[in-house]
């Protein structure tokens, strides 16, 4: 059965149950595959090298500001070489040999690996935008950039307490369990398309505009006006991956 996502028009009162959004993935209507292709997992794998390379935000932000160094070569290999590891021994998301999720409804544990990986990409996605408006906002009020000197005093508080939040199970695909992923990968989902469109386009201003508050607050409407309008289209359903899933039938979790 050929499946058109764009034809599941939901109305209005089932949309607001489902986040207000207005197309729905049915899973009995996904194509169940039980094994992934080596493509798929090796397209994956560079996903989680870049999440865990920028984690040490600091070290991130300079390279941004001063380009690579031997710091960032030793931390590229250690990246390199664990989630190397990892997903030879299928314990990455995406990098399994076969999906983890085949119903979505069903109460199975959530794996360590799955957990750690979500909690620090939810890390990298809320630490960065927070500190990035933060400067932004300091730099208008002030006349001067202390981006540097914020992250290395805010960095690891923000993103210690998201690290604490997944080892508690209170985010989003970092439950103990996996029953709402039908659910939880639209805020994944959402959050990674908002921030991964809204970034570059924060640093291309960086470059084409100069350093001052009337240039600043134009780069501040801009990124906020990408991360709400990403954010509605996540919220809609309208991006990929993130449509809920109507619960009920085998379904695979990407």
């Amino acid at each position: 059965m050929t499946f058109d996502p764009l034809s599941r028009l939901l109305p209005p009162a089932y949309a607001q149950q489902l986040g207000h959004a207005t197309l729905v993935e049915r899973a009995s209507d996904r194509r169940i595959r039980e094994r992934n292709k080596v493509t798929y997992r090796l397209v994956h794998w560079p996903i989680w090298i870049w999440t865990f390379f920028i984690t040490p935000g600091p070290l991130t932000v300079d390279l941004f500001a001063s380009g690579f160094d031997w710091r960032m070569a030793v931390w590229l290999v250690i990246v390199l070489v664990t989630t190397g590891m990892a997903g030879l021994r299928g314990r990455l998301p995406g990098v399994e040999p076969r999906p983890y999720i085949i119903r979505f409804t069903e109460d199975k544990p959530n794996p360590l690996y799955r957990r750690v990986c979500y909690t620090f990409a939810w890390s990298a996605v809320v630490t960065f935008a927070v500190l990035n408006i933060a400067g932004l906002v300091v730099a208008i009020a002030t006349g001067h950039w202390y981006l540097k000197e914020m992250y290395r005093a805010a960095y690891f508080p923000i993103a210690g307490l998201i690290w604490m939040l997944g080892a508690l199970g209170l985010l989003p695909r970092v439950k103990r369990s996996t029953a709402g992923e039908g659910h939880e990968r639209r805020y994944f989902y959402g959050s990674v398309w908002a921030v991964c469109v809204a970034q570059p386009g924060l640093w291309l201003l960086w470059a084409a505009l100069p350093q001052n508050r009337v240039a600043d607050a134009v780069k501040l409407v801009v990124f906020l006006s990408i991360l709400a309008s990403m954010g509605n289209l996540a919220r809609l359903g309208r991006l990929p991956r993130t449509r809920p899933i109507v619960p009920g039938e085998l379904a695979v979790s990407d």
